[in-house]
């Protein structure tokens, strides 16, 4: 191994190299922190405010996670290649690739149970550092060192596919939000700690309540659902066109923009699915039963 984590090409003669360089540390978290002081403040001009969203490279990190994981889905699906994802020390930017590229090939990811063992397999257990990369929130004045938004990036992204292909995804921003707001601050101890042998030592399972218990429940459960999923089979291939990724508003202008309208539409656009798929499993019970026999009419 060489310095920065690299190996000479010498080493994989039949292999092809790819480099993609994904900010970590430092650079996303000072991102995330311009994005969240701009988004703080109502008083800014369009204009103003525009500019300030462009100097905050917030959507150009979504934009960069998007293509790479893009890429490596690609070498996967299309050329039937095999891939290792390789950056620093594995719990950071490859999680992030990793996750997003079975995200688009993989539907069953797509599913509420899919997603949260997605999360669990290459995020928690994988090892990412929640404690130290959420250690606080982007509005804190104190600002750790190794504090940095991999997993809201994370999120980020899985919300633009969820706009891009609104019927292929099982669960719903409210899901998206829940997850943000628990791994920086919860009452359950999923998101505590560092790794797996953190967590085994602080004995986090037995002092602790899932989230993913909590959030199956029947009573919590549609809450998070998407009342548009439609099983998808297919990739997903999202466009990264600067005109296809937008801000997510549901969360960094939720404090400042009441969602009240847009959490009504959606009860109502849930109470019209679940109306019509009563309605379809009416007209498929009267049409499964017998039709009523001359012999039953005359015996009456």
């Amino acid at each position: 191994m060489s310095g920065g984590g690299t190996e000479p090409k010498s080493c994989y003669p039949q292999w092809r190299r790819l480099h993609r360089a994904l900010d970590r540390g430092r650079p996303l978290q000072e991102s995330f922190i311009r994005l969240v002081e701009a988004c703080s403040d109502p008083s800014l001009s369009m204009d103003r405010w525009l500019a300030r969203l462009d100097s905050s490279r917030w959507l150009g990190h979504v934009k960069a996670a998007l293509s790479t994981a893009c890429l490596a889905a690609q070498c996967l699906d299309r050329e039937d290649c095999k891939v290792l994802v390789h950056g620093a020390e594995g719990t950071d930017t490859t999680l992030l690739v990793t996750a997003l590229a079975q995200l688009i090939l993989d539907p069953s990811c797509r599913s509420l149970e899919g997603f949260q063992a997605l999360l669990q397999r290459e995020w928690i257990e994988a090892g990412h550092p929640f404690h130290l990369r959420c250690a606080r929130s982007a509005a804190s004045h104190g600002r750790g060192k190794q504090e940095a938004p991999l997993f809201l990036l994370f999120l980020d992204c899985v919300w633009q596919l969820s706009r891009q292909f609104p019927f292929s995804l099982e669960f719903g921003e409210q899901l998206l939000l829940t997850l943000f707001d628990n791994a920086y601050a919860s009452s359950f101890g999923t998101f505590l700690c560092s790794s797996e042998k953190e967590r085994s030592l602080c004995r986090v399972k037995e002092s602790t309540h899932s989230l993913w218990d909590w959030l199956n429940q029947p009573e919590e459960r549609h809450k998070y659902l998407n009342p548009l999923y439609s099983h998808n089979p297919l990739v997903i291939w999202p466009s990264v066109e600067p005109q296809s990724i937008q801000l997510w508003q549901g969360l960094f202008l939720r404090w400042i923009r009441p969602s009240q309208h847009l959490d009504e539409a959606w009860e109502e656009i849930q109470r019209l699915v679940e109306g019509n798929n009563s309605s379809i499993k009416e007209k498929r019970l009267s049409q499964s039963l017998p039709e009523p026999t001359a012999g039953t009419e005359s015996g009456r």
